[in-house]
Parts: C-alpha cells; structure tokens; sequence
C-alpha cells in the first residue's frame, strides 16, 4: 500500500507563492515534511499553466528532488508540462493522467512508453466527463487500456484512477460507492482478466471544504477503498486527522 503526498500544489498558499517568485525553500521544505511523514510518492502539480509558465513545473520537481529521492508523481492536464517534468526528474516518474481526450491519447501514452514510466489513467470520457456507475467506469478503463497497450505502454505499466467525487456532487455517495466497487473489480482481475493497479485522490473528497466537510468521511472512504484493493491512496500527508487511520492502515495490511 503506498500513501502518495498531494500537497505540492498551487492550492497551497505557500507554494503558489513559491511558483511566483521561483524560490525553491518552501517547496523544499513540505517536500522534507512529506517525506518525515511517511510518504512514498510525493505528487507535483502545478495547476493550469500557460505556455510562458510551463517551466513552473521543471522548477518544482527540481525543488523537490533536492529535499528528497520520493519517486514523484507528475501532474498535469498539459502533456507539454508532463514532458517539461520528465525532462527533470533523475529517477523514472509516475505520469498523471491520462483520459479519452484525443490530444492525451495521441501522446501521453507513448511519452511514458518511452520513459518506462508508470501512467495514470483517469477514467473519465472524452469529453472529461465523470463515469455515474461502476459498469461506466469500468468500460472506460477498457477503452483507455486499449488504447494505451496498443500505443506501446506496456500494461502493467498503467494505474487506473476511478475519481473520487467531491462531497459537493448530488451524487457523491453514489459515486464514492461506485469508485469502491470499480477497485475491486480492477484489483481482483475481473474487469481486464489480469490484477490491475489503482490510484485514488483521497482528498477529492473535501478539496476547499476541509472546515466544513468531517473528516471522518475521507477515513471512511479510504478504509473501503483499501479494502477493496487500492494501491495507491493520494492524500494530504500532512494531515493530523489523517496519521492514525494511515497507520493503522500499515499495521493491518503491512507496508
């Protein structure tokens, strides 16, 4: 089980800060804090870039490679920004994400292919629109494990992402069941005939409502989701509500 760190953002005050002003130290030092917490990816996304500022994420995988040897996750919904990352990293990334876009489709597979990188694929449809159902998502992850393999990404190279709805969504215990039962499915072999890997944004789930929402809720769902087989949980590492579920999480399944 590892627990990927997703506070390298510009959601962060301090770190869109940093990304402004191109100093490294703070970036640096939630990279330290992650990795004393007990991180085994740390996650760096920039947010919506434009052209001018693509180096923004060069700028933040360097700052955090000189805090820490985490493998990193790049994220981005720009290839050209995913690319601009890779370029930097000293040790193989994870690339984050892939969709049914036709311009992701048309590159991002063979970009990792080419890098022996992991890839994440969100399952969402063309138009980034959310799957309802567990058959939903399902049939989109065919598609996107089609459509990788057959572009040279090895499969077991892929991490399916199922998208963990916001609290806000009228939907979302729906969709929070639905994302459970699509790991299961994914884990045990069922949806693609062989276990594949997962990945879930843990803190989706009260993205700028952390004050509002209990915290109970991200526990709950992470604790299904582990259940069910996830492998890789991306969380707010830092988080004190967080540590004693994440614990004991490891005490029970292991490392």
């Amino acid at each position: 089980m590892i627990f990927a760190a997703d506070n390298i953002n510009p959601m962060s005050p301090v770190v869109a800060q940093a990304m402004d002003a191109l100093d490294p130290a703070p970036v640096r030092d939630i990279a330290r804090r992650c990795a004393a917490a007990g991180a085994f990816w740390i996650d760096v996304n920039p947010g919506p870039l434009p052209a001018r500022r693509r180096d923004r994420m060069r700028f933040l995988v360097d700052a955090v490679q000189e805090a820490t040897d985490l493998r990193l996750i790049l994220d981005s919904a720009d290839v050209e920004v995913l690319a601009e990352g890779l370029r930097a990293c000293r040790q193989t990334p994870v690339l984050n994400a892939l969709t049914l876009e036709p311009g992701k489709l048309a590159k991002l597979p063979e970009l990792a292919a080419e890098a022996g990188a992991d890839l994440v694929a969100l399952l969402l449809d063309g138009a980034s629109r959310v799957a309802a159902t567990a058959d939903e998502k399902i049939a989109l992850a065919v598609a996107l494990w089609q459509q990788a393999v057959a572009a040279g990404l090895p499969e077991e190279h892929l991490i399916f992402d199922p998208v963990v709805p916001h609290w806000s969504w009228p939907d979302a215990a729906a969709q929070a069941a639905a994302c459970v039962q699509t790991v299961r499915l994914l884990a045990s072999g069922a949806a693609l005939g062989r276990p594949a890997r997962t990945l879930a944004g843990i803190s989706n789930l009260r993205s700028g409502r952390r004050r509002m929402v209990p915290a109970g809720s991200e526990h709950a769902l992470l604790c299904l989701l582990v259940g069910a087989g996830l492998d890789v949980a991306l969380c707010n590492i830092l988080d004190p509500d967080l540590s004693l579920v994440r614990d004991g999480i490891r005490t029970f399944i292991g490392p």
